[in-house]
């Protein structure tokens, strides 16, 4: 039986444990990134763990994030990370140099290497056939001291694709498609692999698109193949002898296929408030639109943006409309200025951004109260632009501008021919915002810069013999890592004061979520499907840790999310009967009766509802090393005892 491509790499990079599908197997990483948002934790997560240098063959710190500095800490997160990043040998991405993922597919992406990133649409990497995949800023400072990686051995999907995009249909489409299919939980537990003649019609750019929304699945990656079309993209960033070919065997066994007529599809949207929420651009019909937003690491690079300005070109922007839009790169930028195509933009109306996230984490942009915003970007999730009662619609870069000139939703077709862009045979190579490191023989002379608003990491402690706590939350299904904690410009600079950040925990579900738990000193979660879907953001599970969260039980986790809990040393059980999560109301008194000798030893876990005086059965899929780590209170502690 021959392997798939993502089998291939895997193999290639496994450390313990083996290839069947539901065990854990640990990865050796050859690359990773954060982002500035989850970096400043993560590197205060590696200088804890007392590691001179990082280990990696790679590894980069981007600003991207964090990008609007209305007060001291962001600019004091940056130096920070700039000074860690000189002194432990990682490259420094200066702000301005781009988003994480657009640079890194750029510059640094090699198909057939490991890639883990404190962001969870790390997997845009799977587009130029690595497998990348987003994970918690502790797991990212391990894989840099030289650790293994952990994952559940995942199950394989083929997504056949066959023909061609027609007219006006963007790659966009495909994975808003894929959703439509498979929906924002289809993917957990599962690497999704695109294959089949229509692979050989679409560009990089193309493929990372569908890769990095590939997150929205729930997915552990996605990834293609690296071809011809890979080796022109590497070719023309002047990295061709990165290249490898990597293709899946013949007779490779996939666990699910699904197959894709590229001519049939058409423009597509994600409608308020989930990704999967998907109906064509004709069904949903001309709705009034206030604000497009254009760009994030979806939809920023290049070709999107050539796309972009060849429709704005000669016309000029509705005047009910407020159109953004942000190139993806130092690159990107600069490219379009000497093609004259940013001009064309700039022309018709269109508000440059820098090249940053920007309004995708909600820094910046918000729409007006109750106001649509068509963006080119990978989550809608309510509230996340910022502004609580926004209709946020998801779309490709060809639908954005053509809706920009009308004022409504437009299918683009009714443009009328579609202006012919082409990948170009070289980009232009200036790395000059990207810093490196320290030589070894110079670390020592190098002072890491801490700023007042960085905080320890929040105290931890081992797993007790029994835990005894109310149930001071209750929230249903597709709980968001924004619900959790949430992102926006007012937050976003707290992210490495987790005292500060607690305060906007949950806010969303419960105003006064932070008091309840702070009253009661301790407490447990209760949740519904797919609970943590979202971000790889850990500090979902370190404000909670901070707040005296000692479990989450829920019907279903997000992979990210439930690997962040048991590094946060919180335990992650499912109901054996998700019935009973009916059964529990809020301010019930709980207890784990013997908990640490279950864990320890693996053995079943019941809940008892001391309030109501029923009992539950819990499950946990956690393994060995998961149960010594929960033990230990948290990743960072079990990692100290592994050293002595």
């Amino acid at each position: 039986m021959g392997y798939t491509i993502a089998q291939k790499i895997i193999k290639n990079h496994l450390l313990s444990g083996d290839m069947t599908v539901g065990s854990e197997i640990g990865l050796r990483i050859d690359q990773t990134l954060t982002q500035d948002a989850t970096g400043t934790m993560a590197y205060l997560e590696f200088e804890a763990m007392g590691i001179d240098r990082v280990k990696t063959e790679l590894s980069v710190a981007y600003i991207d994030h964090n990008t609007l500095q209305t007060g001291f800490e962001n600019a004091d997160d940056h130096r920070f990370i700039q000074s860690v990043a000189k002194k432990r040998g990682l490259r420094f991405s200066r702000p301005g140099n781009g988003i994480c993922h657009q640079v890194h597919l750029e510059r640094f992406g090699i198909p057939g290497k490991t890639l883990i990133g404190s962001d969870s649409h790390t997997p845009t990497g799977g587009g130029i056939g690595m497998l990348a995949m987003g994970a918690g800023g502790l797991d990212v400072a391990v894989a840099m001291g030289g650790g293994a990686y952990y994952i559940t051995m995942p199950k394989m999907v083929r997504v056949n694709l066959t023909g061609k995009l027609q007219p006006w249909v963007a790659a966009k489409d495909i994975i808003l498609k894929v959703l439509q299919i498979m929906s924002v939980k289809g993917g957990v537990g599962k690497i999704v692999e695109y294959g089949g003649e229509g692979v050989k019609t679409l560009s990089v750019p193309e493929r990372a698109t569908i890769t990095n929304m590939g997150a929205e699945l729930g997915a552990t990656t996605s990834i293609f193949p690296s071809d011809d079309i890979t080796r022109a993209f590497l070719k023309a960033q002047g990295r061709e002898k990165d290249w490898v070919e990597l293709s899946a065997d013949d007779d490779a066994v996939y666990d699910e296929v699904i197959d894709i007529d590229l001519n049939e599809l058409v423009p597509l949207a994600a409608m308020p408030h989930m990704p999967d929420n998907v109906k064509s651009c004709q069904e949903i019909g001309k709705i009034h639109i206030d604000q497009v937003c254009i760009g994030s690491c979806t939809n920023s690079s290049l070709m999107d943006m050539l796309k972009v300005a060849a429709i704005l070109k000669g016309k000029t922007v509705c005047p009910s409309v407020s159109l953004s839009i942000a190139p993806g790169s130092k690159q990107v930028l600069n490219m379009l200025a000497l093609d004259g195509a940013l001009s064309d933009m700039i022309d018709a109306g269109a508000r440059i951004l820098e090249s940053a996230c920007g309004p995708c984490i909600g820094m910046g942009q918000s729409p007006n109260s109750k106001g649509v915003s068509l963006r080119t970007f990978n989550r809608n999730f309510e509230g996340r632009s910022g502004t609580a009662d926004a209709g946020i619609y998801l779309v490709s870069p060809e639908v954005a501008a053509a809706s920009a000139l009308t004022g409504v939703l437009t299918d683009p077709r009714e443009l009328g021919e579609m202006p012919e862009i082409e990948m170009p045979d070289e980009f232009i190579i200036n790395d000059n915002m990207i810093a490196m490191p320290a030589s070894v023989e110079d670390a020592d002379s190098v002072e890491v810069m801490y700023g007042p608003n960085i905080k320890p990491f929040p105290k931890t402690e081992a797993m007790p013999e029994d835990i005894t706590a109310k149930a001071v939350l209750k929230v249903g299904d597709n709980i968001t890592t924004d619900h959790i904690m949430p992102a926006g410009a007012k937050i976003l600079p707290y992210r490495s004061n987790i005292p500060y950040l607690s305060n906007f925990c949950f806010k969303q579900c419960d105003e006064k979520f932070a008091e309840h738990c702070k009253e009661a000193g301790k407490g447990i979660i209760i949740g519904g499907a797919n609970y943590g879907q979202g971000s790889s953001r850990e500090h979902a599970a370190l404000v909670p840790l901070y707040l005296g969260i000692k479990a989450v039980i829920t019907k279903s986790f997000a992979r990210i999310h439930c690997a962040n809990l048991v590094n946060a040393g919180i335990i992650p059980f499912t109901f054996a009967n998700e019935a009973d999560y009916d059964k529990i109301s809020v301010n019930d008194e709980l207890c784990l009766e013997g908990i640490r000798e279950s864990i320890a030893n693996g053995t079943d876990v019941t809940l008892k509802n001391l309030t109501t005086g029923e009992s539950y059965k819990l499950d946990y899929q956690l393994s060995e090393r998961q149960r010594d780590i929960l033990l230990a209170g948290g990743l960072l502690d079990y990692t100290r005892e592994s050293q002595k």
